[in-house]
C-alpha cells in the first residue's frame, strides 16, 4: 500500500441521477462500498485522485469516511460510453490477510524465432492472490519460441503467494509461421489497351 492510494471520502445522503450529475460537476464521483456483510455505504470520492489511481487495475484504496478508516477493493467501474468519464464505483470492503480472486493482465515479451509471430489468446489470467498485494500484471516469455509452440497458463510464473484459478490447460500465446496473403490477381480485361486504330476510325 502507498500513499497514493489513501483516499478521503465523503458520505452521501442524496441519492438518484440528478445528484449524481451534480456530484460529478463538483468534481466528485459517485460510490457505493459494501461487503463483509456490512449495509451498502453510498460515498463520494474525489474525481481527479481517484482518477488517477485508476490508471492501474485492481486498485485497492485505503478509505477514510467520516474518520474511519478502511481498505477497500475497486470492484466495478462504469463509465460514459462516449465521454469516458467515470460516472460510478463499486467498492468491496477486504480486511488485511484476506485473498481476493482478480483478473491479471498478462504482457509477453520477447521475440519467438525468426520467421515466426507470437499470437496472444488470453490478455488476462483469474489469479488468488492477497488483496494487499495485487500484482499489476504477469508475464510470459516468447524468446527464441519455435512454431507450434504453446505457452499455457499453467506456464506463467507466478508472484509469491499467488495461485492460479484459471485452467492450467488455458493458452495463452501460440507461436505459428504467418500466412502469405495470396497476391491480387488482376480482373478479368484489366490493363487490356482499348485502343482503336486510326485505319479502323477512318473506316467508321
Amino acid at each position: 500500500m502507498s500513499e497514493d492510494t489513501r483516499v478521503t471520502a465523503e458520505t452521501r445522503t442524496e441519492f438518484g441521477k440528478g445528484f449524481a450529475r451534480r456530484t460529478r460537476a463538483a468534481g466528485k464521483i459517485p460510490a457505493v462500498i459494501y461487503g463483509h456483510g456490512t449495509q451498502p455505504q453510498h460515498i463520494s470520492l474525489p474525481g481527479h485522485q481517484t482518477a488517477l489511481i485508476l490508471r492501474k487495475a485492481n486498485q485497492v484504496l485505503e478509505l477514510t469516511i467520516d474518520g474511519v478508516e478502511s481498505l477497500a477493493l475497486v470492484k466495478d467501474v462504469q463509465k460514459d460510453p462516449v465521454l469516458q468519464v467515470i460516472e460510478h464505483i463499486d467498492l468491496i470492503v477486504i480486511r488485511k490477510g484476506e485473498k481476493v480472486q482478480v483478473e491479471v493482465n498478462v504482457h509477453v515479451e520477447g521475440e519467438p524465432a525468426p520467421g515466426t509471430m507470437a499470437t496472444q489468446d488470453s490478455q488476462t489470467v483469474l489469479l488468488e492472490v492477497l488483496a494487499t498485494s495485487i500484482p499489476e500484471a504477469v508475464t510470459v516469455s516468447v524468446e527464441g519460441l519455435e512454431e507450434g509452440s504453446v505457452v499455457r497458463a499453467s506456464d506463467i510464473v507466478l508472484p509469491q503467494g499467488a495461485t492460479l484459478i484459471t485452467d492450467e490447460e488455458a493458452v495463452i500465446v501460440v507461436v505459428a509461421v504467418p500466412e502469405e496473403e495470396p497476391e491480387d490477381e488482376p480482373a478479368e480485361g484489366e490493363g487490356e489497351a482499348e485502343s482503336t486504330s486510326p485505319a479502323s476510325a477512318d473506316a467508321e
